[in-house]
């Protein structure tokens, strides 16, 4: 009889005990993140990972997802594609994760079709085209213009605004010289190289010629060669597809050597460091932006300033980068997914998908123009901003509605 009493107290106090556990876990929603704070992106890492935690930090301190605190699991997985498919594990089968934010092209490319099989959303900060195709990459999704986009609006922007009205072409318009053009990326990157097809593809539709491409590592502190090899060919426009450390050597080492070319930027090369590095050389330069720069008067800007002044005040704050906002547009469309999924009732893959799949018109501010999603295209829309350097200054140059302006090739540039 004392036992049974005994073993009755027990499986009380048990019980008494998981309760507040169980409503623990019912309370919070876990995502994972996937960032490079040490490897060779870093240089942009380490400002979209604050912004990744502040995010978060304010969505939590919003009513988190309807009532649902975010428990954030950040990782710094160096850029490297291995340790990305570790840590990825580890989300899906110890942290038990209802989504992630993923960072580098190369791991979330390599990571799609276990994604697609496990039925975890997958938020990326890479855009590759190829992660925007439903029928390739069902639980994948982007929050800024895929870089195919960006490349071809900025193609376009510098073409309808530079070449067509500078007088600087005028002589050679006048003799239907076709603009040339060239590109310096690092070949074996997969973020790199990604929107290079679809980059010649908009240089045949426009009338460009093309040049020969120059390989350019990540991390390169010296691009004088590359330049040396296309003086010949005397290219009238340059685009780089690597980040802003190489970006900057590259303009600086132009500059030094009397290349007489602009230069167009993949966005995760065209921020307010590149103003920094590459000083006088980056006058001029042309980019994409997928929303608006830190600090910049937009809506919710001041919640952005105030939780970066809030919990990171240790970075000063002229060192924050348009990547914190990116970060911001990240974590803002993914709770926008999972609050929908929570009040239907399905917070789990395919009911994230779903809800992703269901944003039509959304924007979280920020100069984010909207978004929509759909079942068969997750680009997050077709108009880009494209803007130029000008005395320190990120001016809007020209705004591109690609699907307004090639209705007839947009969905056929789906994936690529």
């Amino acid at each position: 009889m004392r036992m049974k009493t005994l073993i009755r107290i027990a499986c009380s106090f048990l019980m008494a005990t998981l309760l507040p556990l169980q409503a623990g876990a019912q309370s919070e929603v876990k995502l994972g993140s996937l960032n490079d704070f040490t490897g060779p992106t870093s240089d942009v890492g380490k400002d979209a990972a604050l912004g990744i935690r502040e995010a978060v930090g304010y969505v939590n301190d919003t009513g988190g997802i309807n009532g649902k605190r975010i428990k954030l699991l950040q990782y710094d997985y160096g850029y490297r594609v291995p340790e990305a498919i570790t840590t990825y594990k580890r989300f899906r089968d110890f942290d038990k994760v209802v989504a992630v934010f993923g960072w580098g092209t190369g791991d979330t490319e390599a990571l799609a079709p276990t994604v697609a099989k496990d039925k975890l959303p997958y938020l990326s900060h890479s855009f590759s085209a190829f992660l925007a195709d439903p029928k390739k990459t069902p639980y994948n999704f982007i929050y800024g213009t895929d870089y195919s986009s960006n490349a071809r609006a900025a193609m376009t922007a510098w073409y309808d605004q530079v070449w067509l009205k500078d007088p600087r072409f005028k002589a050679e318009r006048d003799k239907g010289v076709k603009p040339r053009f060239v590109s310096f990326y690092m070949k074996a990157c997969p973020y790199c190289s990604a929107a290079i097809k679809a980059l010649n593809d908009h240089a045949a539709i426009l009338g460009f010629e093309v040049g020969p491409d120059q390989d350019v590592p990540l991390t390169a502190l010296d691009v004088k060669s590359q330049i040396i090899a296309v003086e010949g060919f005397k290219p009238h426009l340059i685009w780089h597809g690597n980040i802003v450390m190489s970006v900057a050597t590259a303009l600086k080492d132009a500059r030094a050597l009397g290349l007489k070319a602009d230069h167009i930027v993949n966005n995760w090369g065209f921020d307010e460091n590149l103003v920094k590095l590459a000083g006088p050389a980056a006058e001029g330069v042309i980019g994409p932006a997928v929303n608006a720069f830190y600090g910049e008067k937009a809506p919710l800007m001041d919640k952005v300033v105030e939780y970066a002044k809030k919990m990171t005040p240790g970075v000063p704050q002229q060192n924050r980068l348009i990547r914190t906002v990116q970060s911001w547009v990240d974590v803002l469309l993914m709770r926008e997914a999972l609050v929908r999924a929570d009040k239907a009732g399905k917070l789990n893959g395919p009911g994230i998908k779903e809800a992703f799949e269901s944003i039509r018109d959304w924007t979280p501010g920020l100069g984010r123009p909207p978004i929509t999603i759909t079942p068969t295209d997750h680009r997050p829309g077709s108009f880009v901003r494209v803007y130029r350097i000008q005395k320190g200054k990120f001016n809007l140059l020209e705004a591109v509605d690609l699907k307004k302006r090639w209705p007839e090739k947009w969905d056929m540039w789906l994936g690529y």
